[in-house]
């Protein structure tokens, strides 16, 4: 097993007990015991749904803070295409850019120009590694990991390409040491991200060994400070011109938009975890023969629907539809080596559904859970803590629950000792 970090972490005390992120979480990593949710690391894909459905606020996402702009010389924003759409009538991305120069930054590198060159090399790498076919995007750490630990027969169709934000942050600070003179560690690199997945991937990335992000800071945080900023912005003669990528990058931001930069036809998109996880069942079963490559996101809506966001998924989706209209198609001509560009290993299944330590094990596991499933009236009810009948078993057999959890097998069990007592007292 290995390391296992989450940037979804639960406010104990904001806590009730209730059932609805047990119900919602696709991996099942979540557990009510005592009264309280618990989450269960080596299960968690960072996807954010569970902080999407709790009423009580008990879920958050863990990101760092602007005050740890102040720990670098020299500091540089990697602002997200999302953080764009939730801007009201935005028609200049300039405007965005040179407010976050005024917010603190001493420079801007858009994540949109990181995207287009991903997207020429994509290009390449589908065309030349047909026997692959259906390759599937890893732009989404949270599909990453989701097909890590549930779907290892997959990990071969990943698409083996570093994110454009580990992209972007290596041309910026390129670009940064060689104007500035500073040092590599001088330099602060913060991406502005829609999701705690992305926190999650720059500490601990899949496929390569270091990120060249430093920090990773919510769009729900910098929103406010930033639309003073813009405000401030807007009225100046002139602006800098930051700008770096074209209808091809801003795309990225909402789902489809990595795929469309492929120029094929021969794709699928889909958005919202359960539909990425049928489409991952489907593909298993070998029912997608003629496709090249599969974009997946967790979030509903893609990027622009992840729970650090401001703006309604579908509303985002029409505004960076609108902004990228009068763009060119691309603007970013960078050129990046292609092992800046590859994963450094491969990624490797995580067994952490696997019951038992080696087969003989979790035979008998296996034949203790089956036992304890007919014992179970199948109803999936959640009272017992668990998502299923199913998890509960499995949480028994690995020694985390016992039958008495459920409260149906506890009724009966209650009901025998009463009718046990009242015959002795007969």
């Amino acid at each position: 097993m290995g390391n296992f970090f989450t940037a979804v972490r639960l406010q104990e005390n904001l806590c009730v007990g209730c059932i609805n992120c047990i119900k919602r979480c696709p991996t099942e990593a979540i557990r009510v015991r005592n009264g309280k949710a618990m989450i269960k690391k080596e299960f968690c894909i960072d996807c954010g749904e569970c902080i999407r459905i709790c009423k009580h606020h008990a879920k958050k996402a863990v990101y760092d803070s602007l005050g740890e702009l102040q720990r670098f010389q020299y500091t540089i924003a990697l602002p997200a295409p999302s953080l764009y759409a939730q801007m009201n009538n935005l028609e200049d991305v300039n405007i965005v850019l040179n407010a976050l120069k005024r917010m603190g930054f001493d420079d801007v590198y858009e994540v949109s120009g990181a995207a287009e060159v991903l997207s020429s090399y994509s290009r390449v790498y589908v065309e030349q590694h047909k026997e692959k076919w259906p390759i599937i995007s890893t732009a989404c750490p949270s599909i990453t990991r989701l097909i890590r630990v549930r779907f290892p027969n997959l990990l071969e169709h990943l698409l083996p390409l570093k994110p454009p934000i580990d992209i972007a942050a290596l041309v910026a600070r390129k670009e940064a040491m060689q104007k500035t003179g500073l040092r590599s560690d001088q330099i602060g690199i913060f991406f502005i991200s829609p999701c705690p997945a992305k926190v999650t991937a720059v500490r601990y990335p899949l496929g390569y060994e270091h990120s060249e992000v430093d920090g990773v800071l919510a769009i729900k945080e910098v929103y406010p400070i930033l639309i003073k900023c813009m405000k401030e912005v807007a009225d100046e003669d002139e602006l800098d011109d930051l700008v770096t990528g074209g209808k091809i990058g801003i795309s990225w931001g909402s789902s489809g938009g990595e795929a469309s930069g492929l120029l094929t036809d021969s794709y699928l998109a889909a958005d919202g975890i359960e539909h990425v996880i049928r489409v991952l069942e489907d593909m298993e079963d070998q029912k997608f023969s003629n496709l090249e490559f599969i974009e997946l996101n967790a979030c509903s809506g893609g990027c622009v629907g992840g729970v650090l966001t401001v703006e309604n998924p579908y509303v985002a989706r029409v505004k960076l539809k609108r902004l990228r209209k009068y763009m060119p198609v691309a603007r970013n001509h960078t050129t990046i080596e292609e092992k800046d560009l590859l994963w450094d290993n491969e990624v490797e299944y995580e067994p952490v559904f696997t019951l038992g330590e080696n087969m003989s094990q979790s035979i008998s596991m296996m034949a203790k859970m089956e036992e304890l499933l007919e014992s179970f009236p199948g109803l999936d009810c959640g009272s017992c803590g668990a998502p299923t009948c199913k998890a509960l078993a499995e949480d028994i057999v690995r020694g985390a629950a016992k039958e008495t959890d459920c409260i149906h097998i506890f009724r009966e069990k209650m009901i025998r000792l009463s009718s046990e007592l009242g015959e002795e007292n007969l």
